[in-house]
């Protein structure tokens, strides 16, 4: 695949959110999410599915990065510090463990500050199957 990010534009609900894939590298990638009032939860912080997903955006990238279809099978969050409106979150993973079968990752998400705002450790299987091998996406769907 020439261009994963060009791949992660199937992502419809991260393209919701508003998160931006901004880097990718095989086993890593980096993405950032501008809160919104569309991303607070009932106190007027961050959702922790808002953050969650952010995460998680960055850890499909990096497993996926090698070309292979990667699936979650394991995923923990750690919310570590608070996050309010207008604050842009940058969410970062990076490759910790990578064999035929399983990949495992973690992921940093900071504020613009540089504050640890979470932390997220996740676990692949990977697929045989390639990416490229994927059909494309219907419209609406």
């Amino acid at each position: 695949m020439n261009d994963i990010r060009e791949f992660f534009k199937r992502d419809t609900f991260a393209e919701y959110l508003g998160i931006q894939l901004v880097e990718v590298a095989p086993g890593y990638a980096k993405a950032t999410m501008k809160l919104t009032a569309k991303h607070l939860n009932g106190v007027d912080v961050a959702h922790g599915g808002a953050i969650f997903s952010l995460a998680d955006l960055v850890f499909a990238a990096a497993s996926n990065s090698h070309g292979t279809v990667a699936v979650a099978i394991n995923a923990s969050i750690h919310f570590l510090k608070g996050a309010v409106q207008n604050a842009t979150l940058t969410a970062e993973a990076k490759e910790v463990s990578l064999h035929p079968k399983l990949g495992t990752y973690a992921i940093s998400v900071t504020d613009e500050k540089g504050s640890l705002v979470a932390t997220f450790q996740g676990m692949v299987y990977r697929k045989g199957d390639k990416l490229t091998d994927l059909p494309p996406r219907s419209a609406g769907g």
